[in-house]
């Protein structure tokens, strides 16, 4: 019974998928430009990424031209939940943006993420936040179960913070 009990997470991982998706829609009333060109710059997050704010002592290091393809920005931190890892723009077009994530600490992985930008209206812009990991067996289990829970919370959180920013601070 005992080795049914154990056994058993293993045999429901074999069903679950190594890979997935998360994608988190926002929309935002400010011009796709300007939505834009304020998600592109790493220092930004400071305004608004739950990670970041997770810890008010984090002061990310950011190499490169922020805003720019390579622009690498490098944090570690002392809280387990931020951990340590880095993020690197890897592709810019005025609709989207694509980073590569390399955690290092608590669990060193790779992932990658991107913000997809559409007007809608000449002043609405709808910001698709994509989120792709892949996790091998048997780490897919939890991974599926409890990463994309938090992963997109932490994702819906971040697209109403750049809604809060950019319609509160109209010009």
């Amino acid at each position: 019974m005992i080795l049914c009990i154990i056994a058993l997470p293993f045999i429901i991982a074999i069903f679950i998928p190594n890979t997935y998706t998360i994608s988190v829609t926002e929309t935002i009333n400010r011009p796709k430009q300007e939505v834009y060109d304020f998600m592109r710059m790493l220092s930004n997050q400071k305004q608004y990424s739950v990670w970041v704010m997770e810890d008010p002592n984090l002061e990310p290091e950011i190499t490169g031209t922020d805003g720019t393809v390579g622009a690498t920005q490098k944090w570690n931190s002392t809280n387990e939940n931020v951990g340590e890892g880095e993020q690197e723009i890897v592709a810019l077009t005025g609709e989207r943006m694509d980073v590569d994530l390399r955690f290092k600490r608590p669990f060193e992985g790779h992932s990658k993420a991107a913000n997809i930008f559409k007007a809608t209206t000449e002043n609405q812009t709808a910001v698709t936040s994509e989120f792709y990991s892949e996790s091998r067996y048997p780490f897919n289990l939890p991974a599926y179960v409890f990463g994309r829970k938090m992963i997109e919370e932490a994702q819906r959180k971040n697209l109403q913070n750049v809604k809060n920013i950019l319609e509160n601070n109209k010009n």
